[in-house]
């Protein structure tokens, strides 16, 4: 699913508030870090908060390979080739204070897994089947670790489409699934009503989702269109994987134009019969 990890590490970071092992996401992130003999270390560094991170705003020095930057000289692609990918982001110079710039970084949430294996003694794949994909039914999973085995915070999770919009419908249901409360709902609003401006067509972001306020849509977004969208006036989650991207803007209005009617349309038997078929071809057919 390429960076809709990184939403699923905000939504594990979310369970980590719920059950109160995370006081705030205020908190200072170098307290859990245990400083590394980290390098660089500054005012602005000590001043780190959890949600900062979440707000790819944390101020550290980075340049994302998502955004043209050749592959050399990317840090992700640096921190990807690196023995130890904490202390790689521990290390690096500031290049703002925190909270003051919205800036790309895959180092982020992997400082976030490594903040939860702190908290819960566990991978954030493990956490992440007690606490999230163990109550969605979710099974078939698999995540990448890095040389110290913690999940890839980045990158690295892999989902079937359907276990991706179970993660969609929670969202859209507020963190509610099958009566429980897997969510804070506050935490689900702040992601619908985003504060961060990221000065890229239109987008917002939040908690490691990005949002189109004006389509009155957010997502996790993952390179060559792995994504999960959720249209909460709609009542829709579209989930889409591929191997090529593509606008999500333009992907967010054809979903909204298929949207015929604001109210439950009648019962279509024969309808119903056909799109059960056609799925069964689908599903079955190992061609494809």
């Amino acid at each position: 699913m390429y960076s809709v990890t990184k939403s699923i590490i905000g939504t594990l970071t979310a369970i980590a508030c719920k059950e109160g092992l995370l006081d705030s996401p205020s908190h200072r992130v170098l307290d859990f870090l245990d400083h590394r003999n980290i390098a660089n270390v500054d005012q602005r560094k000590e001043a780190i908060t959890v949600q900062n991170l979440l707000d790819m705003a944390s101020g550290i020095e980075w340049t994302e390979q998502v955004f043209s930057i050749i592959p050399a000289t990317a840090t992700d692609v640096q921190m990807a080739h690196s023995l130890d990918r904490v202390k790689f982001v521990l290390d690096r110079p500031m290049s703002s204070p925190p909270g003051d710039i919205f800036n790309y970084n895959s180092g982020n949430p992997h400082l976030l897994s490594a903040i939860l294996t702190k908290l819960t003694g566990m991978s954030a794949l493990e956490y992440a089947k007690a606490k999230l994909f163990g109550p969605l039914g979710i099974s078939d999973v698999s995540w990448s670790f890095d040389p110290q085995g913690i999940s890839i915070g980045g990158w690295g999770l892999y989902l079937k489409p359907r276990d991706m919009a179970k993660i969609g419908y929670l969202y859209l249901r507020k963190g509610e699934w099958e009566g429980k409360q897997l969510l804070p709902p506050e935490w689900v609003n702040k992601v619908s009503h985003p504060t961060v401006e990221t000065h890229l067509n239109g987008f917002w972001y939040s908690n490691f989702f990005w949002v189109l306020p004006d389509k009155h849509v957010y997502m996790a977004l993952g390179r060559y269109g792995q994504v999960i969208m959720i249209f909460p006036d709609l009542d829709v989650v579209a989930v889409t994987t591929g191997h090529k991207g593509y606008p999500p803007s333009e992907f967010a209005d054809a979903v909204s134009g298929s949207v015929k009617s604001d109210t439950t349309i009648p019962a279509d038997a024969a309808g119903e019969k056909l799109l059960a078929n056609k799925i069964l071809d689908v599903s079955t057919d190992k061609a494809h």
